[in-house]
């Protein structure tokens, strides 16, 4: 985990703004079809934070959820359509953080792939990180 710090991040029209008062898990590239759909990319670039940390501080209205299986909610902007967060059944306290949509700077980078068995087919990974199957 990342050095414990005030972390901010905002949607693509700047309609919602949040903060994260903790930590910033492991960052992880899922290549995982739903993944691919919601974020309109190859990969989805997530990292775990704790729900408690996390504090929309403009904006909540604009934040819409949306149940992509019955396990996995995802929560997005509902004015430009910015992925924010998603929310698994098996871990409620958990949050996974769209990194994409911070505004702070890092100095962490990516650990692994994972869900590399169902990739897309015109996408190559050209680095280095430990690559799984599914989810390790």
């Amino acid at each position: 985990m990342s050095e414990e710090k005030i972390y901010t991040g905002s949607c693509l029209c700047d309609g919602i703004h949040y903060e994260i008062h903790g930590k910033i898990g492991d960052i992880l590239e899922c290549h995982c079809q739903r993944c691919r759909k919601a974020n309109g990319t190859a990969y989805a670039t997530n990292a775990p934070i704790n729900k408690a940390d996390f504090k929309i501080v403009k904006g909540e209205h604009l934040l819409k959820k949306f149940e992509s299986t019955p396990t996995t909610t995802r929560c997005f902007c509902s004015e430009c359509g910015s992925p924010i967060i998603s929310i698994k059944a098996e871990t409620p306290d958990t949050y996974r953080l769209r990194i994409g949509t911070l505004d702070t700077k890092l100095d962490q980078k990516p650990t692994s792939h994972i869900f590399v068995a169902s990739k897309a087919e015109w996408d190559s990974i050209c680095d280095t990180l430990p690559q799984y199957d599914e989810r390790p």
